[in-house]
């Protein structure tokens, strides 16, 4: 198998994994935000919520034109683990919830940004800019968390996640692989 063959195949796999992933994280939000006491908050994780489910849907549209399907099983498996993490927010208090977003959202930045690094050795340089996008958007997502965990007086007493790297390193590490790429496609953040 080619390089350029292997890589589309981590791609599809990567993009199934993450087609799931956001429903399951969309629909713990879902439970997050009814969960929450703080308008402002509700407010928050319910645009969240919907950055998740955009999400989704430009990554089955990717998958499509990959010529691929998501993965049944892991949809199952999303559609069961989404709708428990929706209903555990209602018992487990504020933190858990908060704590879990903020995990998840941390390891989805890193997931897109290495989508773009299999598209790239695919041969799918169109597909970067939309998967560096989401890897933005993820990496707001997580700072969302960090930053309300952190202002929590209870939360000196629970580690927090690894923090990613600074945003603006998403693209700069992207531009510094392949700087072939990054006059046409890496300038700017657009929507994902």
């Amino acid at each position: 198998m080619s390089d350029t063959a292997r890589a589309r195949e981590q791609l599809i796999a990567l993009l199934q994994l993450a087609y799931s992933g956001e429903l399951a994280a969309a629909l713990a939000y879902g439970g997050h935000a009814r969960s929450v006491s703080d308008a402002d908050e509700r407010a928050h994780i319910e645009v969240i919520e919907k950055e998740e489910l955009h999400h989704r849907e430009r990554v089955g549209e990717i998958l499509r034109d990959l010529g691929a399907a998501p993965d049944p099983a892991r949809e199952r498996r999303a559609l069961a683990v989404g709708r428990t993490l929706s209903r555990l927010c209602h018992v487990t208090g504020w933190m858990m919830p908060m704590y879990g977003a903020g995990r998840l959202e941390s390891r989805n930045v890193r997931e897109y940004e290495t989508a773009a690094r299999h598209a790239r050795d695919a041969g799918r340089a169109d597909l970067i800019d939309c998967l560096l996008t989401m890897a933005e958007v993820e990496w707001e997502h997580e700072r969302y968390f960090r930053t309300h965990m952190a202002s929590r007086r209870s939360s000196r007493w629970v580690p927090l996640w690894t923090a990613p790297p600074p945003k603006d390193h998403i693209r700069a590490s992207f531009r510094s692989e392949a700087p072939e790429l990054a006059r046409d496609i890496l300038t700017t953040a657009r929507g994902a």
